[in-house]
């Protein structure tokens, strides 16, 4: 197939828009994913507990929910809590919602006690140093050193 027949200017001027277009094309796939790795959040995502003793969901504004499984049937009961994130110091910084855990505790009509609730979520409620490796997450606290180990799911 013969583009532009034996037209030299034509077969230029196709020449010159392709080679543009695909460099314009080439330049925002790079802003793409330059931006996207500067800015999305490394720790966003579902992740559970290696001793499948919880699990966790990252959320990108500033959530993250923990179930904790001991605390009801083998459902697990949803804690919403609230995160604040550090990339320069790899930092996670998990604090309690009083508002959502006394929903919580209402909504159980009884079943789970304050004291309870936040024993469970106690090993959370910390500011973390984080490292991600492939589809594994580490935690670990920053005071006592104890390490948390999560599976992406």
């Amino acid at each position: 197939m013969i583009i532009a027949k034996n037209d030299e200017n034509k077969r230029s001027m196709l020449w010159k828009t392709a080679t543009i277009g695909s460099s314009v094309l080439i330049v925002l796939i790079a802003v793409y994913l330059l931006t996207k790795l500067f800015t999305s959040n490394p720790l966003e995502g579902s992740w559970e507990d290696e001793d499948g003793s919880m699990d966790m969901t990252i959320k990108k504004n500033g959530i993250v929910i923990v179930n904790i499984p001991e605390l009801g049937s083998d459902i697990g009961v949803d804690v919403r809590m609230n995160y604040s994130l550090d990339k320069e110091e790899k930092t996670i910084s998990i604090h309690s919602d009083e508002k959502e855990m006394e929903d919580l505790i209402e909504a159980s009509g009884g079943k789970y006690t304050k004291e309870e609730l936040y024993q469970a979520v106690d090993p959370v409620i910390t500011t973390f140093n984080y490292s991600v490796d492939r589809s594994y997450l580490t935690l670990t606290e920053r005071e006592y050193g104890e390490q948390m180990m999560f599976l992406k799911k």
